[in-house]
């Protein structure tokens, strides 16, 4: 079973593969739209693997932390999750925003996956909520377990000057907000990406 890859990123396929050549092999793994925008041709990397063996095909779904494998894990064990749900919904939420939604029952900001409806959601928090209990981020919910997550605050921002859920959906995608900074500044980088796709 392969754990992990370093090596170069020779192309890339969208809209969610790359191809890694390690010592004059070529891999093709799976990724997120944000580790997919990052992996730019030429450029070394390192990723954590995720690699699952079906009968009629082997597929890796690389991740540049082992936080996101593990969440990968966590989320393809859930009744109904297959892995291109749950690349869909690491492509929106981080591992320590996803540990926020599930821990706040954040139905709106699970909602904001493409694919995922309210009774998804509600279902996934369910059977989330005792699986994410085992999952050691232990600066994650950073003493906002009572509160939203950033990922929450961020989309009410948007929501609030008028973007639309596509829109929202995209940048969140795009730049993967961070629990460690002020909701002021993940917005402002929203914003900055926004302007320049209206652009």
């Amino acid at each position: 079973m392969i754990g992990s890859l370093r090596g170069t990123v020779l192309e890339r396929t969208a809209p969610s593969q790359v191809l890694v050549e390690v010592n004059g092999v070529g891999y093709l793994v799976t990724v997120t739209p944000r580790v997919f925008a990052e992996l730019e041709p030429t450029t070394t990397c390192f990723l954590h693997v995720h690699h699952q063996v079906r009968e009629d095909a082997q597929t890796l779904f690389g991740f540049t932390s082992r936080d996101e494998r593990e969440c990968f894990q966590i989320l393809i064990g859930a009744h109904g999750v297959g892995p291109a749900m749950a690349m869909a919904i690491l492509g929106t939420h981080s591992p320590r925003g996803l540990h926020n939604v599930v821990v706040t029952s954040d139905i709106a900001a699970l909602t904001m996956v493409p694919g995922v409806g309210k009774k998804t959601a509600e279902r996934l928090l369910v059977e989330l909520r005792g699986k994410f209990d085992l999952f050691d981020l232990p600066s994650s919910v950073g003493g906002v377990a009572g509160g939203g997550s950033r990922v929450a605050d961020l989309r009410e921002a948007l929501v609030g000057l008028g973007y639309d859920n596509d829109e929202i959906r995209a940048v969140l995608s795009e730049m993967n907000p961070s629990d460690d900074v002020p909701v002021e500044q993940n917005l402002r980088e929203a914003l900055a990406i926004l302007g320049a796709r209206r652009a």
